[in-house]
């Protein structure tokens, strides 16, 4: 069909990461974008050139739709119903609370206040992720509040976002996904998209529930394949594998590819946690709970995966955090701040001798009851001591005299009851007996200078 002479005006209903996206991309495509929000404070923003979040590349694409007069925003759905021959619904689908389904109440709300207000034939068009079968519903109810002067179809169109590259993404898709009802709705959506389907993106045209399962697919595969290689880190640790290897030799195999196969923490943000449990939940709902049962076990391991993170780290710092945590339980003369700064500044500036190091502590020194041991002895263990004493920042916690802590700058961190220091050797604890004496067992109260 051949395109009209002018593309059809836009409205885009909810500015929020996919809505803001979506409309300053179609204005950057030519065409005349409404954006449409019930939040006074957003629209105020993204009229005044602001994105009220991060997106590389957004800011200054929407100053230059801005200063191109073809993306304005708005708060007004009756001008946004005479202004829009298509209407692209983008508000979110959050989880409902207290439960894995998603929370449809805000496309609801935006379908009706949109179509009751529309005196024309219209296309609304949901590119909102939602669950298999909302679209039929959806369809129904826009039927019955629009006016009966108007003429007005329901389509669906996913997005297939990824944060940090949504900019491109809205402008060289992958693909097009078009879920209609009629060859009229078709047809308008080429019109709109015509750049991006003239630059040979692929365009898929599905049925509405088709449509909504792409998007839910699309989305519980990735899940899928991230937490499989993260179930795989498990196995590795255990028998003593290297994942990493294991993660690059499969992805060599061209059935199944490297993308997305890296352990890690998981998948987050929010799209993939909550769109496979509302997955879960409407295949229950249509009695096919089993065949996504798997899906339980993709968000177990995702979940268990950030709790061996954590695992991982205290394991690591340990040592660090044992050697710093008996000296908290001991009686110590604690330095005070600007004595630990200035200890902190000598050592940045390249002291190289602990005796260098000690002249810049204020702190006094604490006397010694002890058996006098041999000088050789004495000698040799004292010299010992300073060549092996790690050049670093007192480990005791600023401001504290009663082996209390007080919360520590960002260098620092909590584990085991005492606070450490990232990058120092943990040092043994006294035994009370001083190598090569055979006096008695000697008093030496711990010094936040000399470990």
């Amino acid at each position: 069909m051949t395109s009209t002479t002018t593309p059809p005006r836009i409205t885009v209903v909810g500015t929020g990461y996919l809505g803001a996206t979506h409309a300053v991309c179609m204005a950057k495509l030519g065409i005349e974008v409404l954006g449409v929000d019930v939040d006074d404070r957003k629209i105020a923003e993204l009229a005044a050139g602001r994105v009220p979040f991060y997106e590389p590349g957004l800011a200054e694409e929407l100053s230059t739709a801005l200063e191109s007069g073809r993306l304005r925003f708005t708060t007004d759905f009756d001008e946004a119903a005479r202004f829009g021959d298509v209407h692209f619904v983008c508000v979110g689908t959050p989880q409902e609370q207290g439960s894995d389904a998603a929370d449809l109440r805000y496309v609801d709300s935006a379908m009706t206040e949109l179509a009751s207000r529309i005196h024309k034939h219209a296309l609304i068009v949901g590119k909102s992720t939602v669950p298999v079968g909302t679209a039929a519903r959806l369809a129904q109810l826009v039927t019955e509040v629009a006016p009966q002067d108007a003429e007005v179809e329901l389509a669906w169109n996913p997005e297939f976002l990824r944060e940090g590259f949504a900019v491109d993404d809205t402008l060289h898709p992958d693909r097009l996904v078009f879920g209609v009802e009629s060859e009229w709705a078709e047809h308008l959506l080429e019109d709109v998209f015509r750049p991006i389907i003239d630059a040979e993106t692929p365009v898929i045209v599905a049925d509405l529930a088709t449509a909504e399962l792409v998007k839910v697919a699309a989305n519980s595969f990735l899940a899928t394949k991230i937490s499989y290689i993260n179930a795989m880190a498990e196995v590795c640790e255990a028998a003593g594998a290297d994942v990493d290897v294991l993660a690059t030799a499969l992805s060599h195999d061209g059935r199944i590819g490297g993308r997305f196969l890296k352990p890690g923490l998981g998948f987050g943000g929010g799209c993939l946690p909550k769109d496979i449990r509302a997955f879960r939940h409407r295949a229950a709902q249509l009695g096919v709970g089993q065949a996504v049962a798997f899906l339980e076990e993709v968000d177990a391991i995702n979940q268990r995966r950030r709790s061996r993170t954590v695992e991982l780290v205290r394991e690591l710092a340990g040592e660090i955090c044992a050697g710093c945590a008996w000296r908290l339980s001991a009686p110590r003369s604690s330095p005070t701040p600007t004595t630990c700064a200035t200890r902190r500044r000598s050592t940045s500036r390249g002291c190289s001798t602990s005796r260098a190091r000690r002249s810049r502590c204020t702190t006094p020194r604490p006397t010694r009851t002890r058996t006098a041991p041999t000088p050789t002895s004495s000698t040799s263990i004292r010299s010992a001591r300073r060549r092996t004493r790690p050049r670093s920042s007192c480990c005791s916690p600023s401001g504290t005299s009663s082996g209390t802590p007080t919360r520590p700058s960002s260098a620092t961190s909590w584990r085991s009851g005492g606070w450490s220091t990232p990058g120092t050797r943990s040092m043994p604890r006294p035994t009370g007996r001083r190598a090569g004496s055979t006096g008695p067992s000697v008093s030496r109260p711990w010094h936040p200078c000399t470990r």
